[in-house]
């Protein structure tokens, strides 16, 4: 006697469901995946790129303000023509006079001190010690953030501050050759980057404006371009006017600028699909990868033993601010959906007590 076939081919249908939603789920992480070596691959060669072009004696470009300046414009060309004229990519409104001039002028200009400052440094000290006094980060960004109130005093984060600084240091001990020069510039560039962190969080917190990387580019590049234009015509271009007539490889000078806008792309790509944490942690991936490969790449690169046993310190620190980061903001979302929540329950409260009772039959 035959079977139903009915419970089988129920059985078969929510298998092959099963089956498809689990492709589905390995496709999207193959592809979350895919952005997140993208973006560490991009990264890390756009700062061997940068490296390249300012020491190579081959292109004879030996100016970071000029190369930054370069940067910028191409980014406001391309934004301008991506999201004005194609319409590819669409921009995020609510930027209003005010906030640009209180938020954005000043975003724009650190972001200009941390590119300038941070591509001259490459003209002084290696890729690896770059990096290496770049983890001092957290640390600048913390007491600045403490400095106008939006990072709260504790002994936990002095701990975390003081692991991180006591790798700097260890790493620092153990560089072979140190130019101070490059030191200076380099931690100027750390002190820039960490003023744009603090804005960009008055930005987000306090002015209630969140944007994606395309539409920061969008606004920011204009601003960043006209703050470097200035220290360009008076400190670069005369050496470049004296050095002879301008004779620089476009081709090379185009590629340079094309990766670093592909790395806010992939900027975007990773935050769309999954959050700024996983970029944080990235981060500290794509930071050891560039010191590893520097050593292999340059010649000016000579690790130590006691530079990676400092730089490994620093980056334990450096992850246990990640993870209390991460916590905070997981503890403020929450804070936020009770209040939601409590407001919801009152709202519904208030309206149950205005409904008047029904009256029974007699």
């Amino acid at each position: 006697m035959n079977r139903p076939a009915g419970p089988l081919f129920a059985r078969g249908e929510r298998a092959a469901m099963v089956a498809a939603d689990l492709i589905r789920r390995c496709g999207e992480g193959g592809i979350t995946y895919g952005y997140l070596l993208l973006y560490i691959a991009l990264s890390s060669g756009q700062i061997f790129f940068n490296k390249w072009v300012l020491s190579s004696k081959q292109i004879n470009f030996p100016y970071p303000v000029a190369l930054t300046l370069l940067h910028m414009l191409f980014s406001s060309v391309l934004c301008f023509l991506l999201t004005k004229v194609f319409k590819i990519i669409k921009i995020e409104g609510g930027i209003y006079s005010e906030i640009y001039i209180t938020s954005v002028i000043p975003i724009g200009a650190m972001f200009a001190m941390t590119l300038w400052l941070g591509n001259s440094a490459y003209l002084y000290i290696s890729v690896a010690f770059a990096q290496m006094l770049k983890a001092t980060m957290p640390v600048a960004v913390f007491f600045l953030g403490a400095a106008v109130g939006l990072e709260a005093l504790s002994c936990r984060m002095f701990t975390i501050m003081s692991v991180i600084s006591v790798g700097v240091v260890v790493a620092s001990y153990g560089e072979i050759s140190i130019s101070w020069i490059g030191v200076v510039y380099q931690m100027g560039g750390v002190v820039g980057e960490s003023l744009r962190l603090i804005f960009m969080e008055i930005f987000v917190k306090k002015k209630g404006v969140r944007l994606n990387s395309i539409s920061m580019m969008y606004y920011v590049s204009p601003c960043s371009a006209l703050c470097l234009f200035v220290p360009w015509i008076f400190l670069e271009k005369p050496k470049m006017d004296s050095s002879g007539p301008w004779n620089f490889p476009p081709i090379i000078l185009g590629l340079n600028c094309l990766c670093t806008f592909a790395l806010n792309l992939s900027v975007f790509l990773v935050i769309s699909r999954t959050s700024a944490l996983t970029i944080r942690v990235a981060g500290v991936v794509r930071d050891w990868v560039v010191v590893l490969l520097s050593a292999l790449i340059f010649s000016d690169s000579k690790l130590t033993i006691i530079n990676l046993i400092g730089y490994g310190i620093a980056i334990s620190g450096i992850v246990a601010y990640n993870n209390h980061k991460l916590k905070n903001e997981a503890s403020e979302i929450k804070s936020v959906v009770d209040v939601d929540a409590d407001d919801q329950r009152k709202s519904q409260d208030d309206q149950a007590a205005l409904i008047p009772p029904l009256k029974e039959n007699t």
